[in-house]
C-alpha cells in the first residue's frame, strides 16, 4: 500500500517526515489543540499500511503547544462539521455491526504503532485528552515535556475509551490505578506520569525534541532485526505463560542466528 500524499495528509490535519530510519508523524492543526478526526484515524492506519520497510523508529508528535486535545467536538455535531464530512455522530445512524466495523476501521489509526517493524515515540507537551492520551498509549514509548498533562476524558462524556487506549494503560500502570485514571476523567500531571510508569522521560519543554531525538538514535544503533524481535518478545511476554515464552525466545534467537550468519 502506497503512502498518501501530502495533500491528502494535510487535508486530514496531518504531516509526515521520513529520514532514512526515522519517520515523523505530527499532528498538524495547533489551532484547536490538534483535535482529532475520523479523517484523522483513517489517514494515520494508512501511514501505518504504506511505511517502507527500512523505517525503524516512528515518532509521533504534536504541532503548538499541546499533544493533542482529543476528539474534536465539532465531530459530534454534523451540523458543524460541513457538508460530505465524516463525523463521530454518523456511528448513530448505523447498525451495531456497522457501528463496530466503523470503529474498527478507527482503531487501525492507532493499532499500527503497536507493530514489532518499529519503536513508536510519542513526544507530548501540553494536553494529551481522550483520544490524544490514546495515542500516546498506543506508542511503545512516551517521552514527555514537564508541563504534560493527561486525561481519559470519555467517562465525564458518557462514553467510555474505544481508540486501544485501555490495555496498555493497564498494562502500564496496573489495574486499580487505570481504573481511578478512566473513571475519575481527572488530569495526571508529567511527574505523577513518570512515578506510575506512564512516561519514561519527563523533560524541560525546551528539551523535548532533542531528548526525543537522542532516543530514536540510540533506538536505530542495534540491528533492526535484534530490535524488532525483542519487541515481539516483550509483546508476547504479557500473555504468554513462561514455556510459551521459552519457546518463542528459542525461535527468535534462531532467527537471529541465522540471519548474523548470513544463512
Amino acid at each position: 500500500m502506497t503512502l498518501p500524499d501530502a495533500a491528502a495528509l494535510a487535508e486530514a490535519g496531518l504531516t509526515l517526515t521520513i529520514e532514512g530510519p526515522l519517520a515523523t508523524v505530527t499532528l498538524a492543526r495547533p489551532e484547536v489543540r490538534n483535535a482529532q478526526t475520523p479523517s484523522m484515524w483513517r489517514a494515520l492506519a494508512a501511514i501505518g499500511a504504506g511505511l517502507p520497510g527500512d523505517v525503524r523508529v516512528v515518532v509521533v508528535r504534536g504541532a503548538g503547544a499541546s499533544f493533542s486535545a482529543g476528539l474534536d467536538r465539532t465531530m459530534l455535531d454534523p451540523s458543524r462539521s460541513g457538508e460530505g464530512v465524516e463525523t463521530v455522530a454518523d456511528l448513530l445512524t448505523m447498525s451495531d455491526e456497522q457501528m463496530s466495523a466503523t470503529i474498527d476501521d478507527y482503531q487501525q489509526g492507532f493499532t499500527w504503532l503497536r507493530d514489532p517493524r518499529w519503536v513508536s515515540i510519542a513526544a507530548v507537551q501540553g494536553y494529551a485528552v481522550g483520544a490524544g492520551f490514546q495515542l500516546a498509549l498506543s506508542c511503545d514509548l512516551r517521552v514527555v515535556a514537564d508541563d504534560a498533562q493527561f486525561c481519559m476524558k470519555e467517562s465525564a462524556l458518557g462514553l467510555v475509551p474505544d481508540l486501544t487506549g485501555t490495555k496498555p494503560l493497564v498494562e502500564a500502570v496496573g489495574y486499580a490505578r487505570a481504573l481511578e485514571i478512566c473513571a475519575t476523567a481527572r488530569m495526571v500531571p508529567a511527574d505523577e506520569a513518570h512515578a506510575i510508569g506512564l512516561a519514561l522521560a519527563v523533560v524541560p519543554g525546551d528539551r523535548l525534541e532533542q531528548t526525543v531525538a537522542d532516543l530514536a538514535g540510540a533506538l536505530t544503533a542495534p540491528l533492526a532485526g535484534a530490535v524488532r524481535e525483542t519487541k515481539a518478545l516483550l509483546q508476547s511476554a504479557v500473555w504468554a505463560d513462561l514455556d510459551t515464552q521459552r519457546r518463542l525466545e528459542r525461535e527468535a534467537q534462531g532467527r537471529r542466528f541465522r540471519e548474523i550468519a548470513g544463512g
